[in-house]
């Protein structure tokens, strides 16, 4: 029998024999793209020219029932914290996620080992490699802003000491597929979360110019919502049309002065939260500089995470608080 790609892939992962048991995931070889200090580039992980399964690549294991519906399994657009090379990272984009209880008696039972080894060779099969080199610890934790701050975009069963995790990498074509494979808990469970990396497409209308106009005559300040990458003050190709209708409203009203004003959620350090914010309100300023708007009606300031306009215990609320707010200037 020929196998489709979904079929092959359920047999790449858990109908494949399993390696020598000196050949855990832990004891493999150390994972590439690795500078000195930690940090991880995802270009150094070589391209796979292996046919790709349609994401997620993996079916359940076998003798195995996801304990998730299909709602939480699947997601179009989240942020997910792994572990790449000795640091926690935060990537974005459309996201599976899997759970299983590894020794429920009603199912096939696995152990820890035997649920990792086989998704450590399917991956292999699939040309991925093992990116992360160290375990979820107080120091590594602690280094990403906390215990807190991994666990709101962490989806394994724990970023601590008693559970094991293993982030890999698949790259074909410029994209990039981040996998996290974890066990652990009580009973023991296993975790499967497959990332396909992309930028949000945005589903909202941009705010124009004219509304931008009545909300400053109105309240003195507007929110706006302008894409830059993940912890960084690097405006994304989809903040265009917001940025070309800020200059709109300068160019209309030679009068006008305004603050441009970061603000972030309270993922990460305050000191570092709110540096980003300053940078990304620089940013923001030096684009409409560069179009010709005077440097003295602009400033910018960066508030991090200090003035929050919704509670950051939930992804909503966090969504709400990454803003850049324009306040108008005497």
């Amino acid at each position: 029998m020929r196998l489709t790609p979904v079929l092959l892939a359920a047999a790449l992962a858990f109908a494949a024999p399993l390696a020598p048991a000196s050949a855990s995931p832990s004891d493999a070889a150390p994972a590439a793209g690795m500078d000195p200090a930690g940090a991880f580039d995802p270009a150094s992980v070589p391209e796979s020219t292996a046919l790709l399964p349609p994401f997620p690549f993996f079916k359940a294991p076998e003798g195995l029932v996801s304990t998730l519906s299909d709602r939480d399994r699947n997601k179009n657009f989240d942020r997910e914290h792994m572990i790449a090379g000795d640091q926690v990272v935060a990537v974005e984009g459309k996201v599976f996620r899997d759970r299983f209880q590894l020794t429920n008696p009603d199912q096939r039972e696995y152990s820890d080992i035997e649920f990792h080894r086989n998704y450590a060779n399917a991956i292999a099969e699939l040309g991925g490699q093992e990116i992360s080199r160290t375990q979820y610890t107080h120091a590594v934790n602690d280094a990403f802003g906390g215990r807190d701050a991994v666990d709101k975009h962490y989806h394994g069963t724990c970023a601590s000491d008693g559970c094991e995790n293993h982030t890999y990498l698949i790259r074909q074509d410029g994209k990039e597929w981040w996998i996290q494979v974890s066990t652990g808990a009580i009973p023991l469970h296993g975790e499967l979360v497959v990332l396909e990396r992309q930028a949000m497409t945005t589903r909202l209308a941009f705010i124009d110019a004219a509304a931008m106009k009545k909300a400053l005559d109105a309240d003195g300040r507007i929110a706006l919502y302008i894409n830059f990458d993940i912890d960084e003050a690097t405006l994304r190709p989809d903040a265009g049309p917001v940025i070309k209708e800020i200059q709109n409203l300068l160019a209309a009203d030679p009068a006008l002065r305004l603050s441009i004003d970061g603000h972030t959620d309270s993922t990460g350090t305050a000191e570092r939260n709110r540096e980003l914010s300053r940078q990304r309100a620089e940013a923001v300023q030096a684009v409409l500089v560069s179009r010709g708007i005077a440097a003295d009606r602009l400033q910018a300031r960066g508030f991090g995470p200090d003035q929050p306009l919704a509670d950051n215990g939930t992804e909503a609320g966090r969504a709400r608080n990454r803003r850049v707010e324009l306040v108008r200037l005497p």
